[in-house]
């Protein structure tokens, strides 16, 4: 028995009805050949030859069918792509099916997740897509019935001539209408007139999920498949000296073990059999350069801030001088520890290495990366290689890297069997690709009207790269600033982890603009709100934030709270742009025998046209928890080079019973899309410790929060 996920082109031209008959659309995605069309010849696409890399199709029957490339990692792509195309179609959305696209870069460019990028990227494209389908539809009935095709209406499916009452379904004439030529030109409609873009549409996949259909890549079974689980390190910094697999080799189902680069894989036939055989392995470990600890990198942050030698990521006025000359400082650091991902689903990934060619198949969100450098890791094409995707569940950013990829791909090179190999939580959590900690340093200074004259951002990343966003606000808004970055390279593995760097950057950022707000005697909003028109009245430097949008989303918050209004309320608030979007949270603390609870946060959001309600309200309210929840518990810690948190007994997530309510509000600015998987999490943690500084008087610059000295005797409270 062999469960797939996805549909190959032959299988799909059955699902579609076009073998035979009816309309084959092809519409370009790349970047460079924005939105060309073409209809296609179904014999040719079931050959093989069309130079097309996504395909919406219209059967006899009116099955409307839309190969969807990019990953679906839970932030409803599949779900939103399809009603771009159906909207400007004017589909009926009960006859949409939607197929998952195996990866091929001959037809897809940014096939992808990650960067809350997809839709931005696609949204013309698929629009030009169901316009141009719709335009040859509307042809096809006016040359049937003779009339003009100005003087047609679509709705549903279906294309009607009111003056003389007739209509037929889409269904009908998709024939007709792969004869006729596409246009050079097509018309979108105006915005105004979207009747399913901005409503709310239900996942494609959620009867699936609920019926427990195979979709997962840990569903993926492939008949005669072997198992696999991996040792790796468990410290970071060490290295494999001596390996006894004796017991192991010796266990029910086991069929080998193998030690290939530092790693010792148990491979058999079910995952229980192995994961029992890997804990009778013996394995012996040694230094491999430097093991570390939470207690080296909490000395090492204070001693690389107070370092002369930084790089400077941007430089505006005189910071020296407006300091020198200030009537009041305000400094603060912040830090953060080390995160893991935890996504729901573990890594996992099914290889099989022939002599022919490699088929992979798993969840992945970046499945380009995974096919190159599974070729450069086997030393072959990267056209031998075949990558079906599956749904992600959950990504976090860790599936954007392809290690547990080439794992799987290295052992079936050297078992010669098609293997899958599966992470285990412990294995996510010990050996994984951890957010990077990071301490900062801000510094301002006030002149004795209570003006920002001088900024200074100094930030300190294990393995972080850049650990600042020198161009985001307040950059632009102050006449002197300067901001800053060191980094330190370390063994332990980092990677991109949900809105990478302004996941905690926003939380320090928006916790210090507190601080000086009250440091200048001002209200927090009116602070921020001042600052940016200073930024649009005298900008210093490049602004590369939009400020009306940002006034916009500032105000909304600020408005829907009632902020500044509510009795017996203490209200914290947060504003911040990532990924072309801009939210603004407001966080409500009640105290109830004398614990701060957070009953509710009020989150408004920019982020242009919402395309699916259901799908970005639940992506806002997902990024709120998650950014609330890892500010207020979640904390990785490591001695002597090893995680000292492998499982949720020990790493502790939010509870449902602590979720507060979370309102959403959009700004309805009718600009096309802009990002939204990411930006609701970086407020959040700002929004939260504003609103218990108010509560308490106890001010928080480092996370989790429940571990800080200023939260000592004071009790956080469960929402009631």
């Amino acid at each position: 028995m062999s469960t797939h996920t996805t549909t190959s082109r032959r299988n799909f031209l059955k699902i579609s009805g076009t073998i035979t008959s009816g309309l084959l659309l092809g519409f370009n995605m790349s970047e460079t050949e924005a939105g060309g069309l073409s209809i296609i010849d179904p014999e040719n696409l079931a050959a093989g030859e069309i130079p097309f890399n996504s395909y919406l199709s219209i059967s006899p029957d009116g099955l409307i069918t839309i190969f969807s490339p990019n990953p679906e990692v839970g932030q409803n792509i599949k779900t939103s792509f399809p009603m771009i195309v159906a909207e400007e179609l004017d589909a009926d959305w009960a006859r949409v099916h939607v197929v998952q696209a195996a990866l091929d870069t001959k037809k897809y460019e940014r096939q992808l997740t990650g960067g809350s990028g997809a839709i931005p990227h696609s949204w013309e494209r698929l629009r030009k897509a169901g316009a141009t389908a719709r335009y040859l539809l509307t042809e096809a009935a006016a040359k049937r019935w003779g009339v003009p095709a100005s003087s047609l209406t679509t709705e549903k499916s279906v294309v009607t001539h009111s003056e003389t009452n007739r209509s037929l379904g889409y269904g009908e004439l998709a024939a007709e209408a792969a004869a006729l030529s596409i246009p050079a030109e097509v018309k979108l409609k105006d915005k105004k007139d979207f009747k399913l873009i901005g409503t709310a549409v239900r996942n494609v996949d959620n009867q699936d999920i609920i019926t427990g259909k195979p979709i997962f890549g840990m569903d993926f079974y492939r008949e005669g498949m072997l198992f696999a689980m991996i040792q790796r390190p468990v410290a970071f910094g060490t290295k494999i000296k001596s390996v006894d697999a004796a017991a192991a080799k010796a266990m029910p189902g086991i069929t080998d073990v193998v030690t290939f680069k530092n790693n010792v894989a148990v491979v058999g036939k079910s995952t229980w059999q192995v994961n029992k055989a890997r804990k009778a392995l013996k394995i012996e470990y040694e230094p491999d350069g430097a093991i570390e600890s939470t207690a080296d990198h909490d000395r090492l942050f204070k001693e690389l801030l107070d370092k002369p030698e930084a790089t400077q990521r941007r430089k505006d006025g005189d910071v020296e001088a407006a300091f020198k000359s200030a009537a009041k400082v305000v400094r603060s650091e912040f830090q953060c520890p080390f995160l893991p991902h935890n996504p729901m689903e573990p890594m996992n990934f099914f290889a099989h290495v022939r002599e022919d060619g490699v088929e992979l198949v798993g969840p992945t969100q970046t499945p380009d990366l995974a096919r190159n450098e599974t070729a450069k890791l086997l030393g072959i094409a990267p056209d031998k290689i075949t990558l079906e995707l599956t749904r992600l569940g959950g990504g976090f950013g860790r599936r954007l890297k392809a290690d547990y990829v080439l794992e799987a791909a290295e052992l079936s090179s050297i078992i010669k069997a098609p293997v899958k190999v599966i992470w285990t939580r412990e294995d996510d959590m010990g050996g994984g690709s951890y957010r990077p900690a990071v301490r900062y340093r801000f510094e301002a200074s006030l002149d004795a009207s209570g003006n920002m004259t001088g900024y200074r951002l100094r930030g300190v990343g294990i393995n972080a790269g850049n650990s600042t966003r020198e161009d985001n606000f307040p950059s632009g808004a102050v006449d002197n600033l300067l901001i800053e970055s060191i980094e330190h390279k370390s063994p332990i593995t980092t990677g991109a982890w949900r809105a990478p760097i302004t996941n905690f950057l926003a939380f320090a950022e928006q916790s210090f603009l507190d601080e000086v707000a009250l440091a200048a005697g001002q209200d927090p909003v009116q602070f921020r709100l001042k600052l940016l028109d200073r930024a649009k009245t005298s900008p210093v430097g490049a602004i590369k934030y939009d400020i009306d949008r940002m006034k916009g989303v500032i105000q909304l918050a600020a408005d829907k709270s009632g902020w500044g209004t509510r009795k017996g309320l203490s209200q914290g608030f947060s504003v911040y742009f990532s990924h072309r979007s801009y939210v603004a949270q407001v966080a409500d603390v009640e105290m109830k025998q004398g614990k701060p609870v957070i009953q509710k946060i009020h989150a408004a959001v920019d982020c242009g046209i919402v395309v699916n309600q259901s799908g970005a309200r639940q992506q806002v309210r997902g990024g709120v928890v998650d950014g609330m929840g890892h500010a207020m518990f979640s904390n990785l810690t490591f001695k002597d080079g090893a995680a000292e948190q492998r499982n949720f007994n020990a790493f502790r997530l939010i509870r449902l019973k602590e979720v507060p309510e979370v309102d959403v509000h959009f700004v309805d600015n009718g600009i096309d899309p802009t990002g939204l998987g990411e930006p609701a999490l970086p407020p959040t943690g700002a929004a939260v410790s504003n609103a218990i500084f108010k509560a308490t008087g106890k001010r928080l610059r480092s996370q989790p929060f429940v571990l800080q000295e200023e939260l000592k005797g004071v009790k956080l409270g469960e929402r009631m």
